[in-house]
């Protein structure tokens, strides 16, 4: 049977009239289990087990997981431990509600650079915890530059091996992404996990394999697109290697499709996402909330604009892209390409440009998601999703010049989302977006950033095309009004609208603070049930649960912060 709020609270304490809420009178416990059999959760046949209902709540089933698995921490760090979970399973299961599943990010360095699982100990913990939470499931980046890191196809794939069972375990589901960008220089990058050596190798013998700007900066974040179908990594295309990594995953993890993996999110470009490397922070080189620069001169993307060009009548304008387009940290309207009165955007060669522009991106995320599908698609219970950006900055102008040189053809007479979702549609794909927590009230007025539109146009896109929407946080938020802000987005709307997951960034040792950790289970069953139920309700429950089980939260956060 499965258990909500309420309910895993009655597990946890029993109070009565004469107690203080969040006090819990103590009942005499089961007998004790050898110090063995303790370490996981079992009993075996000559323990004798002197029941005395109800449990109590030092010996409560949740607590008892949770309790094994920080003791799991204090032993020797070479010692397998694979905790039995499945008499508590029935414990810890959520009931289906009419709202939206909630998923946790992972760290950014939960597999090592030698391949092994990081912080088992502390993983196990904390994942226990999510699970006690009413999470649904994690998302974890597998990192083609740890996988596929020391030779082409020689793929070590210990560290996932091992999460995949402990998530099973725990009871689960995964989003696993598929990662073929480097992590380091983008918003939240705490870690640096390069491409592939024998890739970047390729780059460096060719520097235009890399996306460049009309500097001559070249961006080592991403394979550029335009090469997507030439053999110049040791002989295979780009998407060849993609596909043949994502047959590996799929072979090597065959009995967790469906099941534990329910979700293959398929990486684009940097930070996972359909776009270009147009706002790279690495080094300084843009900030926030600069307009971006359009990445397009490397000499693969040259070529095929100057072959569009030729095809279109118009030869001059295949030479480069626009020049008067200012620079990373330009804002509109001191451009002469993105002022409103005007601008070069807005013109002949300016929607030659853009279209080109977008198409190439377009084109890239239908050749990557067309192989993940045929890999895919006879496997029942497995979804493929695609991650698109949400950049709300001068959103409010007509230009929308920051979406133009991340590739959205998105101004304010052209809708750039909905070609986007129409090539999702085609596939089966789920539309993930970004800066679901965003308010427009939060954002600096001037830079005219609108979240909050932004979020509605591409939801409405998504509607229309007919593909399902999901959701993440672009930021790290531990804060009622951003859950509040969340939970507007993603049950908004009837049934069909509502969105088919959220997924939070991120699992840090923060989120396991008391009042974050609160607010976090409040917010996780309120999208579980939608609006079904008040806040304060929630909230009085979620107050319960926290103090039943902080010992082993706080446990959880300090284990993240030790390892």
């Amino acid at each position: 049977m499965a258990l909500n709020l309420p309910q895993k609270i009655g597990a946890l304490t029993t109070i009565t009239p004469g107690d203080q809420v969040g006090t819990a009178k103590r009942r005499p416990s089961i007998a004790p289990m050898s110090t063995a059999n303790m370490r996981y959760g079992l009993r075996t046949s000559g323990e004798t087990e002197a029941l005395t209902p109800p449990l109590s709540p030092c010996r409560s089933p949740i607590r008892t997981g949770l309790e094994v698995a920080c003791q799991a921490l204090t032993t020797d760090l070479t010692v397998e431990t694979s905790p039995n979970v499945q008499e508590q399973k029935h414990l810890l299961e959520v009931p289906k509600g009419e709202g939206v599943p909630v998923y946790v990010m992972l760290p950014l360095d939960t597999v090592k650079p030698d391949g092994s699982l990081n912080r088992k100990k502390a993983m196990y913990v904390s994942l226990m915890g999510l699970k006690n939470a009413g999470v649904k499931g994690i998302m974890v980046d597998v990192w083609w530059g740890l996988v596929e890191k020391d030779a082409p196809m020689a793929y070590n794939w210990n560290g996932y091996t091992e999460l995949m069972e402990m998530a099973k375990q725990v009871g689960l589901k995964v989003q696993a992404v598929m990662s073929f960008h480097q992590c380091g220089g983008n918003v939240g990058d705490s870690v640096t996990i390069p491409l592939p050596r024998w890739a970047v190798e390729e780059m460096e013998k060719d520097p235009d394999l890399c996306y460049s700007d009309q500097w001559g900066r070249r961006n080592y974040e991403y394979v550029s697109l335009d090469c997507d179908t030439l053999p110049v990594l040791k002989g295979r295309s780009p998407v060849q290697c993609y596909a043949d990594f994502m047959r590996a995953f799929r072979d090597q993890f065959a009995s967790y499709l469906g099941n534990t993996i329910i979700e293959i999110q398929v990486g684009m470009g940097p930070a996972g996402e359909l776009r270009y490397p147009s706002y790279p922070e690495l080094n300084g080189t843009w900030k926030f909330p600069g307009i971006g620069a359009f990445q397009c001169y490397d000499k693969y993307m040259r070529s095929s604009l100057q072959a569009a060009a030729l095809e279109t009548g118009k030869p001059e304008w295949g030479h480069s892209g626009p020049t008067d387009a200012g620079g990373y940290n330009n804002w509109p309207e001191d451009t002469a390409f993105f002022r409103k009165e005007g601008g070069g955007w807005n013109g002949q060669y300016g929607e030659f440009f853009l279209s080109w522009y977008s198409q190439m991106l377009l084109d890239h995320g239908e050749r990557i998601v067309s192989a993940a599908s045929s890999l895919f698609s006879n496997r029942p219970g497995v979804k493929i999703s695609v991650k698109v950006a949400g950049i709300h900055w001068h959103y409010g102008t007509r230009s929308h010049a920051a979406e133009l040189t991340a590739g959205y053809y998105n101004t304010r007479s052209r809708d750039g989302y909905l070609p986007i979702a129409r090539m999702l549609a085609r596939h089966g794909a789920v539309f993930n977006f970004t800066c679901l927590e965003m308010r427009d009230c939060e954002q600096p007025a001037d830079a005219c950033c609108r979240p909050e539109a932004l979020v509605k146009q591409v939801a409405s896109a998504a509607k229309e095309a007919g593909v399902r929407l999901a959701g993440e946080n672009a930021l790290p938020r531990y804060d009622e009004t951003a859950h509040e802000q969340v939970l507007n987005a993603a049950t908004s709307g009837d049934a069909d609208d509502k969105m088919v997951a959220f997924t939070y960034l991120r699992l840090n040792p923060e989120l396991f603070k008391y009042e974050n950790w609160k607010k976090f289970v409040a917010f996780v069953e309120q999208m579980r049930k939608g609006k079904a139920q008040s806040r304060e309700v929630v909230e009085r429950e979620a107050e319960l649960f926290v103090q039943a089980t902080s010992p082993f939260v706080q446990e959880a956060g300090v284990a993240l912060m030790s390892a």
